[in-house]
Parts: structure tokens; sequence; C-alpha cells
């Protein structure tokens, strides 16, 4: 009861008793940092310690391989051409290459993208993923706050990020490598750092716009894509054309030039982009409601196609903007690779050890064994798409939509197998578009118009390694759909030994785990029709042991 005032008895206003806005806003913040991490124990290291590990097998290789200053100054000389420059760095570095300038050259631009895709999926895992099964909403109507869930997320990706930066400066630093020292030790690991933070904030925004996780994945992914590119043709344009570097993130944290110059106000920038990021995703979170997203959904027809009302249609409907996203990009990707083989034979000539791996591969000329080497990082994008595919059932089955699809008269192997063959036969045409837009490319690059078809059918013979990846998928979820997420194992393991593997010398024996792995060199290497026919048989085999683990068990609903 209110009293008049000057009668002895205090007033309290009732907004003097309540909590502040902000503090509400982000009540249960700790709480959801703590779950996060703890559903993250597992996911989170293996990113850090992948990244870590790879950076410092490769410094220590470059000690090994480029002992000599006169290696370093040839491979500089070799990279000093605007498909050399699109592939590393800016030409900044070359001026002196020492092992830590090499480091910075060769190595950051490809990790940033790396790091920058775990803070992608860290914060939709965190974010949009749990509004799209209806936990956020459940948890939110306790005493959790608005923008807890998204601000919990981006600590979390924070701190992965900062402990991937304080790993690299440690490791780097005590690898006693000339050259890589504390200084720029610590500048090149929170340089990583810095570009994650800022395609976490990137998610953040993605998150608020569409309902759905994979759609926030693929725009982020998308935003990270146009980065690299940005980055790439402004440092193809040399130094006196790199404005479209200065335009991309991942161009100002390799103009700190670590190691040489060691710069620190180009992560500033980094610093000032992600706080803007953020900052706009926490003010558009508050324009939609709990599980939509700012995009409206577009009305459909008032009757469904015939084609929806089959499982195959319907399949193929929810997998189209996956599908088209990841065919526009292999089709770039490819044409992109394409446009350098004219000039492979002068960039690699003095780089030893792809030297090695394409005398080891075989080929009538350079281009084509470069080309060969090419296809294994092809291939293993169209895996991944594979993998995201296979793996889209048991994302039904979690959020409780296969059930009722189920509990009509739609066999269990129809629904699986619908997905399935989405995910074999849509992996095969990004195949294709990658092999039209490498062949293209590359026949007008070297002049040589046969390679079209030679670089079109290398493609195409990948397709049963990428059959292969999604029977193991299916035969995962269907005996044992928590372990599930292991099927990321194959495109990942299939890309270090492969790729890497071949650079770096592993034995033959680690190639051989991988279905990737028995695929004839094409073009480079003769084709040999034994391998593809035996990995469509384990295709199969796998396609039926997944589909007969699935119809003996229960549905999963979370």
């Amino acid at each position: 009861m209110t009293t008049a005032p000057g009668t002895g008895t205090s007033h309290h206003s009732p907004s003097s008793t309540r909590t502040p806005t902000r503090t509400r806003a982000l009540a249960g913040v700790g709480a959801l940092v703590r779950f996060g991490l703890r559903r993250d124990r597992v996911r989170l290291p293996v990113w850090i310690l992948a990244l870590f590990a790879g950076t410092l097998a490769t410094a220590g290789n470059y000690r090994t391989l480029y002992a000599d200053p006169e290696d370093r100054a040839s491979i500089a000389t070799t990279m000093n051409s605007p498909a050399g420059l699109a592939m590393t760095g800016p030409r900044h570095y070359l001026d002196d290459y020492t092992f830590g300038a090499m480091l910075g050259h060769q190595m950051l631009g490809f990790t940033a993208v790396l790091v920058g895709l775990m803070s992608v999926l860290t914060v939709t895992r965190h974010t949009r993923a749990e509004e799209e099964t209806g936990r956020a909403e459940l948890v939110r109507s306790t005493a959790v706050g608005r923008h807890a869930h998204l601000a919990a997320a981006l600590i979390v990706a924070a701190l992965a990020n900062l402990a991937l930066a304080l790993l690299l400066a440690l490791g780097l630093s005590g690898l006693g490598v000339g050259s890589v020292d504390t200084g720029g030790s610590l500048l090149y690991g929170f340089a990583h750092a810095a570009v994650g933070l800022v395609f976490a904030g990137t998610a953040a925004v993605t998150v608020q716009i569409t309902a759905h996780a994979r759609g926030a994945s693929g725009m982020a992914l998308a935003v990270i894509g146009a980065a690299y590119v940005l980055r790439a043709a402004g440092d193809a344009g040399g130094d006196g054309g790199d404005a479209l570097s200065w335009l991309s993130p991942i161009g100002w944290a390799q103009r700190t030039y670590a190691y040489v110059d060691d710069r620190v106000w180009p992560l500033l920038l980094c610093l000032a982009l992600a706080v803007l990021t953020a900052a706009a995703g926490f003010a558009l979170s508050t324009r939609r409601d709990v599980g939509a997203g700012l995009r409206a959904a577009r009305l459909g027809n008032a009757a469904a196609s015939g084609a929806l009302s089959r499982p195959l249609g319907f399949a193929l409907r929810l997998h189209r903007g996956m599908l088209l996203g990841f065919g526009a990009g292999l089709l770039l990707m490819g044409a992109m690779y394409g446009s350098i083989l004219g000039d492979a034979e002068d960039m690699l000539k003095n780089i030893e050890q792809i030297q090695e791996a394409i005398e080891e591969i075989g080929g009538a000329t350079v281009a084509e064994s470069f080309a060969s080497i090419v296809m294994i990082v092809i291939s293993v994008v169209a895996a991944v798409y594979a993998v995201m595919a296979a793996l889209r059932p048991r994302s039904e089955e979690t959020a409780g939509r296969a059930e009722p699809l189920l509990a009509t008269g739609l066999s269990r192997a129809r629904w699986a197998g619908s997905h399935l063959a989405v995910a074999t036969a849509g992996g095969t045409a990004l195949l294709l578009a990658a092999g039209i837009g490498f062949g293209a490319s590359g026949a007008a690059s070297t002049g040589d118009g046969a390679l079209f078809g030679k670089l079109t059918v290398a493609a195409l013979a990948y397709a049963p390694a990428l059959w292969v990846t999604s029977g193991l998928t299916l035969a995962l979820f269907g005996w044992f759909p928590r372990a599930v997420a292991a099927a990321w194992i194959v495109p990942v393991y299939a890309f270090v030994v492969g790729y890497l593997g071949q650079l770096l010398q592993f034995p033959d024996w680690m190639n051989n785990l991988s279905p990737f792995g028995h695929i004839p060199r094409l073009p480079a290497a003769e084709f040999d029709w034994t391998p593809p026919v035996l990995l469509t048989l384990l295709a199969a085999g796998l396609v039926w042991l997944g589909l007969a683990g699935f119809r003996r068990r229960d549905l999963e609903t979370k």
C-alpha cells in the first residue's frame, strides 16, 4: 500500500525490487555454459587437438624438408605467382621465407577456415538445434533468460578458440624451430582465435534468420567460403591489388604477418566485427519467437504434388537446399582448381614433397598427376554431403518427425532408403558437377580439350567410395544410432591420409584403410574395374546391414 509523503513509512517502487532487465535476460548463462562444455567434452577436444597436432606436424615437417636456405628461397620463388598466392597468402611473407614465414603464409589461411567451421557448428549446435528439437523452449520455461542460450553458445565457442590459441602458442614456441619465436607464436595462435570469434558471431546472426539448424549452418559456411574466396582473389592480385583481401577476416588474420612483422592491430578488426555480429545476433533474437526464424516460411501450394506423397520425393524436398548449395560450391571449387592446372608444372617444380607424390602417382603430364591429387579433396567434400544427408534419418527420428510417418503404411526400409538414395545419388551428382567444372576450367587453362572428359570421369570414379561412406552411415544408424556421428571419421581420415599423407609420406597401409584409397588415381593412373566393383558390393552389404538393424530396433525420440 502506498502512503503519503512525510508519514514516516518507507515507500519502495515496484521497479526498485526487480532484477535488472539485462540480468534477467542472461539468467542461467553459467549453468548453460557448464552444460554446453559437458555435452562437447569429446567433440571440442577432438577439434582442438586435431588442429593443434596438424599445425605442429607441419611446422616440424618444414624444418626437415627445407633445412637449407636455398630450398626455402626456391619454394618462395615458386609461390610467387597468382595461383600460388591464391592458394596460400599475401606476397609479403615471401620477402624473407623463414620457417615462421612459411607457417604463416601456407597454413594460417587454411586452418582459419577449419577454426571457423568449428565455431559455426558449436554455436548452431547450442542455439538453433536446441530450438528445433524443442529443448530450448523447455529450458526457457525455467529461470533462464531469453539471451542465455546464445550467450552461453558464444562463450563455449570463445573458450574453445582461446584454448586452441594458447595450445598453438605454447606448442609452436616450444618446438625449437628457428624463427618460430614466442611472440610470433602468440600472435599466430590468437589470429586463429580472432577469426573463430568472427565466424561464431556470424553464426549468431544466421541462427536468427532461419528456423532450421542446417540452414543456419549452411548460411554461415557460405560466409566462410566467401571470406576465403575474397582472400584468395585479393592475394592473387599482388601487393597493389589486394583490396579484396581487406574485405575478409581471414585476410585480416594473415596480415598480422606472424613471424615476419608481428602486427597486432589487424586482430582488432576481427574483434570489432565479432562484437558487432554478436550484438546483431542478440538484437535480432528479440524480433522472433522461440523456434521461429526471421525469414518467414513461404506459403506452399494448396495441394502437395504427387512427388511429395512418395518417400523419395519427400526426402528429395528435405535435402534440396543442401544439395543445391553443395553443388554450386563444388562446381566453383572444381573451376578454381582447374584454372591453375596450366601453371601446375611451374608452380610445383620446386616443391620436393609434392614432386615425390606426383612421381609416385605417375601420369603423362604434371597437370594430370596434380589433378589426381586434387580429386581427393573434391571427393572428400562430396563425402561430407553424403554423411550429412545419410544422417538426416537420425535427426528426423530424434526430433519425433519419423514416428508419425512410420505409424502409417510406410515401411522403415522405404523411409530410410529414400534418404539414402538421395545421399548416394546426390553425392554422385556433386562429383559430376565438380568434374565438369574442373574439366572445363582445366581444359581452358592448359589448352588440352581432352582433359574435360578425363577429369569428369576421374571425379565420377570416386562414386563407389562415396556409396561405402553412405552405407556405413546407414549401418551405424541401424545398429548403433547413438554412435552415428562416428561416420565423420571416414571423410576426415580420407583427407588426412589421402591428401596430407601423400605430402607427409604416410605408409601405404594407412591409405588402404580408407575406401577412397582404393580408387584408381585418374587421370594419371590406368583405370582398374576391380576396386570400384568390390567397393560397390561392400556398399550394398552395408546398406542391407543397416536396414536390417533399423527394422529390429525401437525408435528413439528425445
